[in-house]
Formats: structure tokens, sequence, C-alpha cells
């Protein structure tokens, strides 16, 4: 075991180093820098219960995220409130972040990993780099959001959407006679080319969950035969799912893939957006999930637990749109209901399985040929 002062001469070390440089933003996964802890202001969270004793003695938890800088400083704020614990995090797109956990298996610094969907999640728990542990708050939540093998816990739901700049799509696309996109095969239509973004599978968990709609949608072999079609109007191909969303919000493109509720967000600021949500869209259960070897492995468990609660369940909904998997958390105001969208049959321990082999099919018969 560790010594007590030991261990907080170092924690202070690393408050100091996070202090004189950037803060929690995006490190690159080349790097592996002791983690930054973060400050910022949020919206004002949800009333919350009185804060709970830590359940160990350590005030720190070190958190992993691919959560939105404006969401983890919110959950940060709140449930430092709530529980005295300091939460310093990381943030770094889903692909980027699985493969920096999976590299820091030998040596740990992360106690959770949190956000992105689970199908970033069951590869690293089938290599070892989570420990199993299901929150006793999943007790009453669906099956369908707990894994089978105890690696992660689901505790929120988004849905893939198209994004649309109604100004530009106008003024310049309504005169060549296109309707506004309602389908994901309307997205094919040669006038879309160029004025279309997405997101790359191998770095975007959303882009990739995106490629596997269109094989479930419409089986592997049209599914990619779609994705090569797709490819003829794209203009480019963005690191994150959530990075093809200002770009449309401000006209510098004019349709776009992404998630809903970070579309909405964005939406509410004033821009001239509009959300389509198409029949048969895929989507994610976001995550959370304990380091194997963290350095707080009881905050670990205890911060899983509070993600888990009406309370955090509404706080997240609140400040980032997301649907919860609890029920007695209501829909997003202003998004329909999740028993209201057309949900694709989304096979996820198949998605998972064949994620590698679609990741390299996209690299070498897209990316390889763009030239």
């Amino acid at each position: 075991m560790r010594n007590t002062k030991i261990l907080s001469i170092l924690m202070m070390f690393v408050l100091v180093l996070g202090l004189t440089a950037c803060g929690g933003g995006a490190a690159s996964p080349d790097e592996t820098p002791p983690p930054a802890s973060s400050a910022g202001q949020s919206a004002p969270a949800p009333a919350a219960p009185a804060p709970a004793e830590p359940a160990s003695g350590s005030k720190n938890l070190v958190v992993y995220t691919a959560l939105n800088e404006d969401d983890i400083l919110a959950i940060q704020k709140e449930y430092k409130a709530q529980t005295g614990i300091e939460i310093e995090y990381i943030r770094l797109g889903g692909g980027d972040l699985a493969a920096r956990v999976q590299a820091e298996m030998a040596n740990p610094k992360a106690d959770v990993m949190v956000g992105g969907s689970v199908d970033l999640y069951d590869p690293l728990g089938v290599v070892g780099a989570f420990d199993p542990y299901t929150s006793p708050n999943m007790a009453d939540i669906d099956p369908m959001f707990t894994d089978p093998n105890g690696y992660w816990n689901g505790w929120y739901m988004g849905v893939l959407g198209i994004v649309i700049n109604t100004d530009r799509f106008d003024a310049e696309l309504a005169p060549k006679g296109l309707e506004r996109p309602k389908t994901w095969d309307d997205l094919l239509d040669a006038r879309y080319k160029d004025v279309f973004v997405t997101s790359n599978p191998a770095t975007a968990g959303g882009g990739y969950i995106f490629c596997a709609n269109q094989i479930f949608r419409l089986g592997e072999d049209a599914g990619k035969e779609y994705l090569k079609k797709l490819d003829q109007v794209v203009h480019h191909y963005y690191k994150g799912a959530g990075d093809c969303i200002s770009p449309v919000a401000t006209g510098e493109f004019i349709v776009g893939m992404s998630w809903v509720h970070d579309i909405f967000k964005t939406q509410k600021q004033g821009y001239p957006m509009e959300i389509v949500i198409p029949e048969k869209t895929a989507f994610e259960i976001g995550g959370a999930a304990l380091v194997k070897g963290g350095p707080n492995p009881e905050n670990g468990k205890a911060f899983i637990d509070w993600l888990l609660t009406k309370e955090a369940g509404e706080l997240n909904r609140d400040i980032a749109n997301r649907y919860s998997v609890r029920e007695d958390v209501a829909a997003p105001e202003g998004l329909p209901t999740i028993d209201e969208v057309d949900l694709v049959d989304y096979n996820r321990a198949k998605a998972g399985e064949m994620k590698p082999s679609v990741v390299e099919w996209f690299e070498n018969e897209i990316t390889a040929n763009r030239g």
C-alpha cells in the first residue's frame, strides 16, 4: 500500500503541474503526461443532496473522458459539491481514449473511463483494462444497459442524426431542386458533393457507429457499398463526431452527421440549424468503467454509482441533452422521447466484434483512395 504522505505530495505536484499547463483539455494520445486538474464555470446544476463522505480516505479521482469540456466541468463541479472529491480529468476522442487506457495498462493513471459508446469498452474489458464492477444502482435499470461481463455500466443514450444549415441549404441547394434530407439514403445525392461532412470511424466512436448503422440497416455488402457511395459527396472526415457540428452551424458546410444531443446543444445557441433523426438510426450507450489498477479504486466505484443516480441523470440531460437510462428521468425538452425514435436493430456484441475489420476495410477502401 502506498504511503499516504508520499501520495499526498505526489498529488500536489500533479495539481501544480496542471495549473501551470493548459488545464484539463485534450492531450495527444502519443504522450502520457500525468492528468491535469481542470477548473471552469458551468451552468447551475440541480439541487444536490447533502455531501457524502468519500468511500476512502483519498479526496482524489482521476477520470479519462470522451465527454465535452463543458459537460465534464459541470459534472466536476457538482460532484465536488456533493462529495468533496476533486475530479482530475483528461479529455480525448473516443478512439484515442480507448487507445490511451490500453497503452497505460502496465501503469494505470486513471481511475475511471467515462463517456463514449460502450462499443469502445468491450474490447478493453476483454484485454483486461477494466476491473469488473456493476454498480448496485443498475439493479432497477433495464439489463440492456449493463455489461453481462460486468466491465461497464451504461448511464446515458444518444442517437445519430443529420444536422443542416438551413440558411445555406435554402439559398444554395433548394434552388437545385433538393428537399432537406430525411433519410440516410437521401445523403447519397450528388448535389451534396463537398458540402457534407462526417467523422472518421478509426478515431470517432460516432463515426464507427454510423458505419455499423449502415451495415445493420442494409446488410454487410450493401452497407459497405453505401459508405463508398457516400464518400463521393463527403468533403472530409473529422477526427471526432462532434467536430462536424460547428462548421455546419456557422455555414462552412451545409450538412453533417453527428450525435443529436450535441447538435441540439449548438442549435439552442441560435444558429440556423435543423435536426433530422432518420428512420433506422443507430444509438450509443454511454459507458463508465473502473480502470484496473487505478490509484483510487473506491472513489472510482463511488463515482460510477453517482452517475447512475436520478440527480446525475437529470444533470446530464440538462447540460448535454442526453437521454438517461433511468426511466424516472424525462427526455430532454425539445427532443422526441427515445420511444418515438425509430432505432435500427443494432447488435452491440457484433458491432464490437466486427469493428477492427470494418475500420481496416474503411482505411483500405476509402481513406487510402481519397488522394
